[in-house]
């Protein structure tokens, strides 16, 4: 079996279904079980008692904080998304890519393409990129 790593926050990795509940989480900034599963119940079929057992263990691995106002748990999370997909582009790209961006964005393209729209805030944001990274060498 694989050894599981733990990320830059020295949080454990998480699975699909945990990252999608994480989105949630992030989207709504403070949530409740019941609000995460009103939203999973829309896109397909799942227990609620399958939701808060996947909550309950992201709060004991450091992914969710939880407090408790009244009877109702509000989670939030410590970790911010944009770090999380950092990491988790950062994981694949050194696994499945053998380090190469290059070939994750190729397969990017092959698979789907981009629109016009889409190519022309790449060029923008590798530009930026670009820019910030002379600045920092200097």
């Amino acid at each position: 079996m694989a050894k599981r790593t733990r990320n830059d926050e020295g949080l454990p990795p998480l699975s699909d279904a945990q990252l999608e509940i994480m989105q949630i989480v992030w989207k709504q900034g403070e949530t409740t079980v019941s609000e995460v599963w009103t939203e999973l119940a829309g896109r397909r079929n799942i227990a609620r008692n399958t939701v808060l057992t996947t909550m309950d263990r992201l709060a004991k691995r450091g992914w969710l904080t939880t407090k408790k106002v009244g009877n109702t748990h509000l989670y939030t999370a410590p970790v911010g998304e944009q770090q999380t997909m950092r990491n988790v582009v950062r994981k694949l790209v050194d696994t499945a890519f053998a380090g190469s961006a290059e070939k994750l964005v190729m397969a990017l393209l092959d698979d789907r393409g981009v629109t016009e729209q889409e190519a022309n805030r790449i060029r923008k944001m590798i530009s930026e990129n670009r820019k910030n990274s002379r600045g920092k060498n200097q």
